[in-house]
């Protein structure tokens, strides 16, 4: 598909868009393709500057149906920031990093023009990771809904007391974790919190989801990984403490005694753009230093 617009989302305030935005958004006119700024992006950048460019500004949510990429300049959190807003649709995103570990947003700021090439060429690869699907359901009904490129956590409020959840796969009771919380998440989750929690990294081609209890106050409680065309289920069982539910570390909810949590694949996916020659194991290696001392 020949690349005509490019909508860019930022992290906002993020003082490297002053000296990339300009330069970048005269290399795009130069090729012919029409850049779209978000209103975040718009605003990190001073008043001058931002008069001197004569580019459209729309909401974030509206960048995906003008552009044919997404180009993101940020670290892995305005990724999954991004991803939000670009599912359901099937826009490819390039991410580069503008962050610390940049773990999904492997493209660093020297390699942006070489990139943007293998793209406007036909030459890149997409890389298409699934989402998951949780629906908060209170009292039988489902009262919200979200998409998640890494994870779903259930944690505790500002007091630290033990919580109860139980787990169920496909309807079967699985087992009571007496923990700190809970993590449910995606391949592409499982080198972020469930990596901290003790979870395992888990390739993102492979078709799965991993439940990673946080301080579990049972040893025999270990990460679980089962099939992603499974349904978790996790139930709250907790009276008198404060459980939240919170979405790829960004949004969510509060939760209520016998809420029930219910993850599943999300019918939509995100198709990033993979950095030329760059495969998961040497991002493994590079990120986080394996089999250094």
């Amino acid at each position: 598909m020949a690349i005509r617009s490019i909508g860019i989302i930022s992290k906002p305030r993020k003082k490297e868009l002053e000296a990339i935005l300009p330069g970048l958004l005269g290399w795009l006119k130069e090729k012919g393709i029409q850049a779209i700024l978000d209103r975040e992006t718009a605003s990190s950048l001073n008043s001058e500057t931002r008069s001197g460019l004569d580019v459209p500004v729309l909401p974030r949510g509206d960048l995906p149906a003008k552009s044919d990429l997404i180009l993101v300049l940020g670290g892995d959190g305005t990724l999954l920031a991004a991803a939000r807003n670009v599912q359901p649709s099937n826009v490819p995103i390039l991410a580069v990093n503008l962050g610390s570990l940049g773990f999904l947003t492997a493209v660093t700021v020297g390699e942006l023009y070489d990139s943007l090439d293998l793209v406007l060429n036909g030459k890149h690869q997409i890389d298409c990771r699934k989402l998951l699907q949780i629906q908060v359901v209170r009292s039988g009904t489902a009262t919200t809904t979200y998409h998640a490129l890494n994870d779903a956590v259930l944690n505790k409020g500002a007091i630290s007391r033990i919580l109860d959840f139980e787990a169920y796969v496909d309807g079967r009771y699985v087992t009571l974790f007496k923990a700190d919380g809970v993590i449910i998440s995606t391949p592409t989750g499982s080198t972020a919190y469930s990596l901290a929690a003790g979870g395992p990294i888990v390739h993102p081609s492979v078709e799965a989801f991993i439940v990673t209890p946080i301080c579990p106050h049972t040893l025999t409680n270990r990460p679980l990984v089962v099939p992603d065309r499974s349904r978790i289920e996790i139930v709250v069982k907790t009276e008198a403490e404060s459980v939240f539910l919170t979405v790829d570390g960004q949004v969510g909810v509060s939760l209520h005694n016998e809420d029930r949590i219910a993850c599943e694949l999300s019918p939509s996916r995100i198709n990033l753009v993979s950095p030329p020659h760059t495969e998961f194991f040497e991002v493994l290696r590079s990120k986080l230093k394996w089999g250094e001392r």
